[in-house]
């Protein structure tokens, strides 16, 4: 039976489509309140008066807290920054100051509708360009305080939370030496992950240890980071998962969960917490904006001789995982084409501004739009066609990034242009009155983070696993998981059932995050096979008085090789080995090894290298209207490696739905900040893209198994994004014959460049 490469049905498309999925925001326990918080309504002030006990004697309000009530400390996931409550000062437009729990959720509105909250505004930082000028005002002045995990340490002073930077030897003298100098200045705004499912808790307490149930992507984060926020030992907290209504990477860092479970230990009651819609846009881990300074020297015939690259991040109120993200730039600027040395200096800063953090694909979208919008730039000075362009400078098997990582399979990246090509041949594209054609390459991770599986085989003959991953809505639990597991023992997929996460059940699990389930827990699951294959060998070897050497596991039955009649069912091991010698289970982890870099390369390097890439090819076709400024995308195409497609439908499924995103952000999606606050506050205001608004996207999957992925997997979900704005930003500039350099491609932006404003 061979389930590895087929599009194997979703194990949880019937509850999902037929309403009886349990999300997060679906759980009820008895006798349960509900919360909500105080909010600033300013992105920077001191609070000069906070009263709130008209909200404590509201009818059915059973509890109130605020900073004087919990412990003063601070968390973070990398550096502690983050206080829980404001006390005595707010920094962003959402900051919770207060928390009230109630009957009803009702109730808790109109009881915080009577706090009486006064703030002094202050001078605030809202641009990250003004946060970084001499005599900015410090979003955080004690920000020398903050700790950082222990052996963890990186570059920071004032409003620059972290930086990265790279000064290799013969930059200066590359451009000196240069027969043309190409500059750019790209700027990239924020996005929202706008899922279906608001960011959710819902916690209770036993006078002992609380349970905490969410919709979150990496359960053991919460119980960790709740842990260290509210100061208990992390065992005294279980995480229970459920269906997640998406996360696209918010649902990574805690939001919620500490007030709940705070909330719950105060009232002595179950309490849920959920954001609204309104709330959940303004104070969401949004993608970072961000203002790409890059500059590169090139020979007269082309050769890339050096680069110069300057990157501001912004990271909001507070650092999440934005120190991280500073590193990204080091693997990007010097990993599509041969070039000589590449400076790289990477700062996040602190504005008064809603923290930013991680969003499908992280950092790479700004960053490949800047890189490949560039690179049309270039080619377009020297007057050689730019597909061309690229081609004759790809990197090749055996090149190294900035970092000293050696890419040993980057002949892929021509064979993805080779296939876009054969799908529509690039000259034919983009033909006609205001039509335009572009193309955008780019390298991307599979993550790394550790992952475990435990497997049992019941004694009904399927196979259950239990694992602290979480399946998002990409498949990977639902499908690619699954089918690994029933291809290791010859079932069918319908015969794996996968639990819901319970960090008090299953082994640690690095989340859903960065394309790694299927890749690492997969992984994990072939692991703990090798161990259960050997019990059921065991067991059926007494049974069918033979050695176990001679055993093969055949559609649900174990045989006898050569002797087809020599059999016995799977279920019959499970219950003989049960009732013997005990249930057949196995545990396996797996974590992926980072491969060699040079450690001298750069300061403040937290994300050493990139492991396992994938390499990929877009390609865009649009149309203009002059009048509006509206782009109309006409055609879609991708070329993307995926090591082994588990299950084809299912990757392209992901490919489909991660282009469309990027469409949105290309083009539409923007959330702009004005004296520290946004100006879009709605959803009809953000701009999400419309079914109308997209084409149909012509895939073509690139399979070059990895050897350490199970049955040849890498990653999948992330990249798809990636190179969208950069293909559709060349194919707008093709068109209309001026340059937009700043996401999103709006309507606005158009016209403002044909009218050459």
């Amino acid at each position: 039976m061979t389930e590895v490469g087929q599009s194997s049905i979703r194990s949880d498309g019937v509850v999902k489509t037929t309403g009886r999925a349990l999300f997060g925001t679906d759980v009820i326990l008895p006798g349960m309140l509900h919360a909500r918080l105080l909010r600033s309504p300013v992105p920077a002030g001191r609070i000069v008066a906070l009263d709130l006990s008209k909200v404590a004697e509201f009818p059915g309000v059973r509890g109130v807290l605020t900073a004087v009530d919990i412990p003063d400390r601070r968390s973070g996931l990398v550096l502690m920054d983050a206080p829980l409550f404001a006390s005595q000062f707010v920094r962003f437009e959402g900051e919770p100051i207060a928390a009230v729990v109630a009957e009803t959720r009702a109730v808790a509105k109109q009881a915080l509708a009577l706090a009486v909250l006064e703030i002094e505004e202050m001078p605030s930082v809202g641009n990250i360009e003004d946060a970084i000028a001499q005599n900015a005002p410090l979003v955080h002045p004690d920000w020398e305080s903050f700790a950082t995990p222990p052996g963890l340490e990186w570059p920071r002073a004032g409003n620059v939370v972290a930086e990265t930077c790279s000064d290799p030897e013969g930059v200066d003298e590359a451009f000196a030496g240069a027969a043309a100098i190409i500059e750019d200045r790209f700027e990239a705004g924020r996005q929202y992950q706008a899922y279906m499912e608001p960011r959710m808790a819902v916690a209770e307490f036993d006078g002992q240890r609380f349970t905490i149930h969410v919709a979150h992507q990496f359960p053991y984060n919460v119980r960790d980071r709740v842990a260290a926020a509210i100061d208990v030992s992390p065992s005294d907290i279980r995480v229970i998962g459920h269906h997640i209504g998406g996360g696209f990477g918010a649902k990574l860092d805690t939001g919620l969960e500490p007030y709940a479970a705070l909330l719950a230990r105060h009232s002595g009651r179950p309490v849920r917490l959920v954001n609204d819609r309104s709330e959940d846009l303004l104070t969401c881990q949004c993608r970072e904006n961000a203002v790409i300074k890059i500059r590169t020297a090139v020979s007269q015939s082309g050769e890339l001789l050096a680069r110069d690259v300057d990157v501001l991040m912004d990271s909001g109120a507070s650092a999440t995982d934005i120190p991280f993200l500073t590193s990204i730039p080091m693997h990007v600027f010097g990993s599509l084409y041969r070039i000589g040395p590449v400076r790289i200096r990477t700062r996040a800063v602190y504005t008064n501004t809603a923290p930013t953090g991680a969003f499908r694909g992280v950092s790479g979208t700004h960053l490949y739009f800047a890189l490949e919008r560039h690179m049309d730039h270039i080619a377009n000075r020297l007057n050689i066609d730019r597909l061309e362009y690229r081609r004759s400078n790809l990197q090749h098997d055996g090149s190294k990034l900035p970092t000293g990582q050696v890419l040993e399979d980057a002949g892929i990246l021509s064979e993805a242009f080779d296939a876009v090509e054969r799908l529509a041949p690039w000259t034919e594209l983009g033909q006609g009155p205001n039509r335009g054609v572009g193309i955008a390459a780019c390298m991307w991770l599979t993550n790394p983070m550790p992952g475990s599986a435990t497997l049992k085989l019941n004694s009904d003959g399927t196979l259950g696993v239990l694992t602290a991953a979480t399946e998002n809505g990409s498949g990977a639990i639902a499908t690619g998981v699954r089918q690994i597991a029933a291809e290791e023992f010859g079932l069918p997929a319908d015969k794996v059932v996968v639990t819901m996460p319970d960090t008090d059940a299953a082994a640690f699990d690095a989340g859903s995050q960065g394309s790694r389930t299927t890749h690492i827990v997969g992984r994990a699951i072939r692991e703990a096979a090798i161990e259960v294959r050997a019990q059921i060998l065991d067991t059926a070897a007494n049974m069918l008085e033979a050695a176990p050497e001679d055993l093969e596991l055949v559609n649900e039955m174990v045989r006898v090789f050569g002797s087809p009649s020599k059999q016995i069912s799977l279920a019959e091991v499970a219950a003989t080995a049960q009732a013997e010698s005990g249930p057949i289970s196995g545990t396996g982890s797996y974590t992926t090894p980072m491969p060699p870099i040079n450690p001298t390369c750069a300061s403040g390097l937290l994300f050493p290298a990139f492991p396992t890439p994938t390499y990929h090819v877009h390609v865009a076709e649009v149309e203009i209207d002059p009048t509006t400024g509206v782009v109309r995308v006409l055609r879609y195409l991708v070329a993307q490696e995926v090591g082994k497609a588990i299950n084809p439908e299912a990757v392209r499924g992901q490919i489909q739905g991660g282009v469309v995103q990027g469409l949105g952000y290309a083009l539409w999606e923007t959330l702009q900040i004005d004296a520290g606050q946004y100006s879009q506050r709605t959803l009809e205001a953000y701009g999400l893209p419309l079914a109308t608004d997209t084409p149909e996207v012509e895939i073509v999957l690139l399979e070059h198994p990895d050897p350490a992925g199970p049955y040849g997997a890498k990653g999948v979900a992330e990249p798809p994004i990636i190179p969208v704005a950069a293909a559709i930003g060349n194919a707008v500039e093709h068109a209309i014959g001026k340059s937009v350099n700043a996401i999103p491609i709006t309507a606005e932006c158009v016209l403002e460049a044909l009218n050459g404003s």
